[in-house]
């Protein structure tokens, strides 16, 4: 999967807002060039909303070890959710694994090396053995993002 493919096939999804900083844009220089997706039914992410996931295509602060730094790769980063986390990973979130995967492993499904312990997973540069299951991820994170927005929505009496 291209980052193109990935954008394209997350933004089809109903309620989708997807962003791209660039700048000049008021985003911070760093965010430039990655993508961030959330569920956004009125076009609009609010001020406290998170991505549901995310592209990433450089290194961050305190984010290095999957090495985004070599030449064509990025990390897809999905939301899916504790039981898709379990599935993948065999423990909860917040639960240390005895095993780590390698985070710098590409078409591999393993927990986010910064997120993880809040349930997020990532996919490096998603191939022949991890495309469709990133598809069901990001299908299970856009479900669970938009459980999420129709819950509030329903407790602030909209």
């Amino acid at each position: 999967m291209t980052i193109d493919e990935i954008i394209s096939f997350v933004s089809g999804l109903d309620g989708v807002l997807t962003q791209t900083p660039t700048p000049g844009d008021g985003t911070p220089e760093l965010s430039w060039g990655d993508t961030f997706f959330f569920y956004a039914p009125d076009g609009a992410a609010q001020a406290t909303a998170q991505p549901f996931a995310t592209i990433t295509t450089k290194n961050y602060p305190g984010d290095e070890t999957s090495r985004l730094d070599r030449p064509d790769i990025f990390r897809v980063n999905i939301a899916a959710g504790k039981e898709a986390f379990i599935r993948w990973t065999g423990h909860t979130p917040r639960r240390p694994t005895r095993a780590k995967a390698d985070p710098s492993a590409t078409d591999a499904v393993f927990a986010h090396p910064v997120y993880g312990a809040a349930g997020w997973l990532a996919v490096i540069n998603p191939g022949k053995h991890t495309e469709a299951s990133t598809r069901d991820l990001l299908r299970t994170a856009h479900h669970l993002a938009r459980t999420r927005h129709e819950r509030r929505a329903r407790s602030a009496g909209c």
